[in-house]
């Protein structure tokens, strides 16, 4: 990998601590940064053979963590956004064979390398808006070899592409249809198969579950989550989505390194989850791909001492979007945060809510080479001038993986 040295940078987000750099230099020796500091405490001379990036007076930050994403399907459900968009209730969408369901047959059908195929180009635009990190679930498959085959693809972009992909099983994501009348076996067959499948073929690092009413109850999914506690699978949730049902507080019960959504939390829940360090995941992009003006609150959870994380929650049907920064400009305008805090929430949040907090999210000495060099210092820039990128180049450990020109043409 050599040796990188990135110089002229305006101001330096390094994210440990809030700490912030104006004129600053990091160092990358073999994938890791070996150095960071002000340029005039810097002396290049020390370095020979190096390859050098000039930032050009901007804004560099770590390589952003997206955190929650259904990343790999097969099909489409714009049908669904515009019957929202015009009024019609989900009961008549899910009625019409929409919904969850609708992705889970047309994924079924695809093999895994049209759902590889699929998928590829978007890891390289999550890449392209400087996300070198991406946790990628499983759950449109709900049946055994279906869940399989997904978790492969997700193993397989791993190798593929240079973005490191965190793979979570969520067989529990729905009943499907075939399993409604017997629920209990369905859920049987989790824990006493699919997990234990998933963790002797190590394809997952964690296990979650959609704990709502329309999903998983509490009851069945502690047995889900115990389960993969038993074999080695760290717990996450999705949980006070569509109403308090209880899930965060079995988050908290369990350890659960995040717990993602969070919409209905309460006071109790904030407090339980901030005792147990769980970080809440918020999805600011589900209340637009669901034509509802009900952004998540921070603050509650902040009070409390939760750490936050944002994530665009891509999937084909309640959050149609690629773009992490965007959802820090859907924080600062609907939720009541400021730039640092959405900073913080996209890079070192965001690899706590992975359990990475000590590899990546930080521009620190032995942390990863993950680097974002954005046009212009101003660390407001990237959510303010929102829908667009800023992002000039992407380092990905050491080497540069994307280039942008001013006119917004890209190579990777």
């Amino acid at each position: 990998m050599g040796l990188l040295v990135v110089k002229n940078i305006g101001l330096l987000l390094t994210m440990s601590n809030r700490l912030a750099i104006a004129d600053a230099v990091v160092v990358i020796k073999d994938g890791v940064i070996e150095w960071v500091g002000p340029s005039a405490e810097f002396d290049l001379d020390l370095y020979q053979d190096c390859t050098v990036i000039d930032a050009d007076g901007g804004l560099v930050t770590p390589g952003l963590v997206e955190c929650h994403t259904h990343l790999i399907f097969a099909g489409g459900r714009s049908d669904e956004f515009e019957a929202r968009a015009t009024g019609v209730p989900y009961a008549e969408i899910a009625r019409r064979g929409g919904g969850i369901a609708k992705t889970v047959k047309a994924t079924r059908e695809a093999s895994e390398d049209q759902l590889f195929e699929l998928a590829v180009p978007r890891v390289y635009s999550f890449l392209a808006q400087g996300v070198t990190t991406v946790e990628a679930k499983s759950g449109y498959g709900l049946d055994f070899d279906s869940e399989m085959r997904l978790l492969n693809v997700a193993a397989r972009l791993d190798k593929a592409t240079p973005v490191d992909i965190v793979s979570t099983f969520l067989g529990a994501h729905s009943i499907p249809a075939e399993a409604k009348e017997n629920r209990a076996a369905f859920v049987d067959d989790i824990c006493d198969r699919w997990i234990p499948e998933v963790a002797q073929r190590q394809l997952a690092v964690f296990c979650d579950v959609f704990c709502e009413s329309i999903a998983f109850s509490v009851d069945e999914s502690r047995r889900i989550l115990k389960a993969g506690l038993l074999a080695g699978l760290k717990p996450k949730i999705h949980a006070e989505q569509l109403a308090r049902t209880g899930g965060a507080l079995l988050a908290a019960e369990l350890g659960a390194v995040s717990a993602d959504h969070l919409d209905f939390a309460s006071k109790q829940d904030a407090k339980a989850l901030a005792e147990a360090g769980t970080v809440g995941v918020l999805l600011p992009g589900c209340a637009v791909s669901m034509c509802k003006p009900d952004f998540p609150d921070p603050k509650l959870l902040q009070a409390a001492g939760v750490k936050i994380a944002l994530s665009t929650d891509y999937n084909p049907g309640s959050s149609v979007t690629l773009n992490l920064p965007l959802m820090g400009s859907f924080a600062m305008a609907f939720m009541g945060m400021s730039a640092m805090e959405v900073w913080e929430a996209i890079t070192i949040n965001a690899a706590a809510a992975l359990d990475l907090q000590d590899f990546v999210g930080m521009v620190k000495p032995g942390y990863k080479g993950d680097l974002v060099i954005f046009r212009g210092a101003d660390p407001v820039g990237p959510f303010y001038e929102y829908g667009g990128s800023k992002v000039a180049k992407v380092i990905k450990e050491g080497s540069v993986v994307v280039r942008r020109d001013p006119c917004g043409g890209v190579t990777i």
